[in-house]
């Protein structure tokens, strides 16, 4: 029997009922992901002072602080902040391929490592490391803390797209070495240095940056000055990759002094200019023509024609090492 009249008009009333429930649903939804965007862009921190002066302490110096009074422990914090020239080359060519080998082209960000990140994952069941640039990870060393709430890294990338924006590659580089930790209470490449190698980190040699920079991916369970099989492994892949030709080249102090910009160049062939051609009153002089009863001069030796040189046998290419998984 087919539907009478009244519950037809009841069946579309509820559908429509429904209907305004979910746009009005979707609409609070909407507004409540616009108000957190707006209140997360507000609250994000003025980086500009970081370009001139270093930072007295960061987010992740003060969680390390609560820790440590929260299990009754005193709260030791090593932190030297050195420039960028007295930090050796080694170590920061070392940090660059183990942590960020793009840093000098992406401008902060590198979706296709987020992305990569993101399926392995899911692929795992957790969230793993990776995907972050130096730049995110300054962020998050900064301000920020180790939570992986989704909030938490939207505020990571919009704090590392401000401090691209306001401060120099170099600058971010300088910054981050010096304020990463590594492991304990130890926060920075010099406090590192001497903590563990008993040396300034500008004499740094590549098999202890390669130690240092391999600890960065868990700086209190891995020690670099005693270190476990695991970090010696991660130790000889930096090294290869250090050694490799197209391994980021970061620049030195007297590029930087030079006012080259902070960026991976490398060094190209001059390119020759021909000499400009002598000005009006620089006129080349006219030889004088020979007295008349001078006798006449021999004719010029014809030059024999040139050999053709012979064809060269092309070279081998040398294969490029690569990397051990």
């Amino acid at each position: 029997m087919p539907a009478s009249p009244r519950r037809r008009a009841r069946t579309s009333r509820s559908r429509s009922s429904f209907l305004r429930q979910a746009g009005r649903v979707a609409a609070g939804i909407a507004a409540a992901g616009v108000l957190s965007l707006a209140y997360l862009a507000v609250t994000v921190p003025d980086v500009r002072p970081l370009a001139t002066r270093p930072p007295a302490e960061t987010a992740f110096m003060r969680l390390r602080a609560a820790q440590a009074h929260g299990e009754g422990r005193p709260a030791r914090q090593d932190y030297r902040f050195v420039p960028y020239g007295q930090i050796a080359q080694t170590l920061k060519r070392a940090v660059l391929v183990a942590e960020d080998s793009g840093f000098w082209d992406h401008a902060g960000i590198e979706m296709e490592a987020i992305r990569d990140s993101l399926e392995v994952s899911l692929a795992k069941g957790h969230i793993v490391r990776g995907g972050s640039t130096i730049t995110q990870q300054l962020a998050k060393n900064l301000y920020l803390s180790p939570s992986q709430d989704p909030f938490r890294k939207l505020r990571e990338l919009m704090i590392t797209h401000r401090l691209e924006r306001m401060l120099s590659k170099r600058r971010i580089l300088e910054l981050y070495l010096n304020v990463s930790e590594w492991g304990d209470s130890t926060w920075g490449a010099e406090a590192a240095s001497r903590h563990y190698f008993r040396k300034p980190a500008a004499q740094l040699g590549a098999a202890e940056a390669a130690l240092l920079a391999g600890a960065l991916i868990n700086p209190n369970v891995y020690n670099p000055g005693h270190p476990p099989p695991r970090l010696r492994r991660r130790q000889q892949i930096i090294l290869k990759r250090m050694g490799m030709r197209d391994a980021p080249q970061p620049p030195t102090e007297s590029d930087v002094s030079a006012g080259a910009d902070a960026t991976d160049e490398r060094p190209t062939s001059p390119i020759e200019t021909p000499d400009p051609p002598p000005s009006s009153d620089e006129q080349e002089p006219v030889p004088e023509s020979p007295a008349p009863d001078a006798p006449p001069a021999p004719p010029e030796p014809v030059p024999a024609p040139a050999q053709p040189a012979p064809a060269e046998v092309p070279k081998k290419p040398v294969p490029t090492p690569t990397l051990d998984a």
